[in-house]
């Protein structure tokens, strides 16, 4: 059967499939990575899919419904976020013509299916959590006039007003089972729409594994889609496509790990990197990593070609770290950074302020903590909540959510805005400090001096520096709060 998947029309360049979705100030634009997994196992089971990325081509509502139309697909899946949920139901209920089914994928589906469900009156359902099983059931029961009660993950909204929950759904056991998702961008998309300044561009965005059994408060994955159970692929399946994309897609330069942490398991990360070796992988790669990684490791990761790792340091107090169950320390984190310089790898920091217990101490210790660590680049920016995590249930109970609907969780512009407050601290206090950090860090003349150092002595480091810098730069001395 036609299958349409999209990634729906609402802020051009609008980065929905990331954790915090908004559109950013360095010109990050992920890959609808959910989606396109999604329509690799479609395409396996013998449907043809259509993948569309509104927001990356810059498409508008007319324009999307007009392809969707001509397509004319029996099945049409709608990626979603908080923030754009109320467009997303909207557009949903649009191309729900008659004889049409509609789903709705995603995070705040998964974290509120019933509440979601009363946004619209014509879409016909949900896919709750990691959607490849579900879809591909719910498929097949189309295409074969079964009832589609009888697959498991879905919430569907019956004939007679009420809601239909057909049972939890299974997730993917075997990720190897998946088409490349390397081999989905270069059929569906175009590549250089989409980038990660972390990252040598252009690049593509893969996964190695789901699931984390971290318990951090505020991450919206496990908690939502992937659940904590650790699921890996294995160490052939992921080199084989890193050979894959440096022989079929030349003009990559870089393969970006989107994993939640690549680091889960120390041994299989070092065999992973022996393997690259071993293999003649040769292009550069980038992955998120947990402030957990020994030096031997780190090393052997950079000798395979990992370049840059982005770490969640979030705060430079212990008792915020204790109270967010990040699992880690402020002592590990700065060794980990020491390691990662001696291994020659580069750190983008991620920097949180505004969870529960926050003050100006602990604001003013991670801040010391970031400019101490001294990572080649970094992001300060308040807690972003989402339903489903146990950080939006703290501010809800807690009176410290001031959103007043979803769009609040962005700014007119689709940036991110700050929906929450402390006990000791205003929303726009935390905006403050954030924007004063930015500022602290980056306008820092050691810091500058070193950057154009390294940008004139490595031309990969120019390209991605300058490239970024170009849309960073109009927010360094702006006012965030500013619409």
């Amino acid at each position: 059967m036609r299958i349409t998947a999209v990634n729906p029309p609402f802020i051009t360049g609008y980065s929905r499939g990331q954790r915090s979705p908004a559109v950013t100030k360095s010109g990050t634009l992920y890959y609808p990575i959910w989606l396109a997994y999604a329509t690799g196992a479609l395409e396996k089971a013998g449907h043809e899919v259509d993948l569309v990325d509104a927001p990356a081509d810059g498409k508008d509502t007319e324009q999307t419904l007009e392809r969707i139309n001509r397509f004319d697909p029996g099945l049409v899946i709608v990626e979603t976020s908080t923030p754009s949920i109320e467009s997303d139901v909207r557009f949903a209920d649009t191309i729900a013509i008659e004889g049409r089914f509609v789903v709705l994928v995603g995070t705040h589906p998964s974290a509120l299916p019933d509440d979601t469900l009363k946004m619209g009156d014509r879409f016909t359902g949900i896919v709750v959590g990691e959607y490849e099983n579900p879809l591909t059931g719910l498929a097949e029961a189309i295409e074969g006039d079964k009832e589609p009660a009888g697959v498991k993950g879905l919430y569907l909204r019956q004939s007679n007003g009420e809601v239909l929950f057909t049972g939890d759904g299974e997730r993917l056991s075997d990720l190897d089972s998946l088409p490349y998702v390397s081999s989905i961008y270069a059929r569906h998309l175009d590549i250089y729409r989409y980038n990660n300044p972390n990252a040598l561009y252009p690049q593509v965005m893969i996964m190695g594994g789901r699931g984390c059994p971290h318990g951090c408060t505020f991450c919206v994955f496990p908690s939502t889609l992937q659940g904590r159970e650790f699921r890996r692929r294995s160490i052939e399946n992921i080199t084989a496509e890193m050979l894959w994309v440096q022989n079929n897609l030349p003009e990559v330069r870089a393969v970006f790990f989107e994993d939640d942490t690549i680091s889960v398991d120390r041994g299989r990360l070092r065999e992973l990197a022996e393997s690259f070796i071993g293999n003649g992988v040769r292009i550069s790669w980038t992955s998120n990593m947990r402030a957990d990684v020994d030096l031997e490791t780190l090393r052997l990761c950079r000798k395979s070609g990992l370049r840059t790792v982005c770490v969640g340091f979030e705060s430079g107090s212990n008792r915020m770290l204790n109270n967010m169950r990040k699992g880690i320390t402020v002592e590990l984190s700065l060794k980990f950074a020491e390691n990662a310089k001696k291994a020659g790898i580069l750190v983008h920091g991620c920097f949180m302020v505004g969870t529960q217990g926050e003050d100006r101490e602990t604001m003013r210790e991670t801040l010391e903590f970031a400019l101490k660590i001294n990572p080649d680049t970094a992001q300060f920016y308040p807690m972003m909540v989402y339903p489903g995590t146990e950080a939006y249930r703290q501010a809800l109970e807690s009176n410290n959510l001031i959103a007043d609907n979803w769009r609040d969780w962005l700014t007119e512009e689709g940036l991110h805005s700050c929906v929450i407050r402390t006990e000791n601290l205003s929303s726009a206090e935390l905006v403050d400090f954030c924007d004063y950090a930015r500022r602290r860090f980056y306008l820092r003349p050691v810091y500058i001096i070193r950057k154009l150092w390294r940008s004139l002595l490595d031309r990969d480091e120019r390209r991605r520096t300058f490239r970024a810098f170009s849309t960073f730069r109009k927010y360094l001395f702006r006012n965030s709060r500013r619409r």
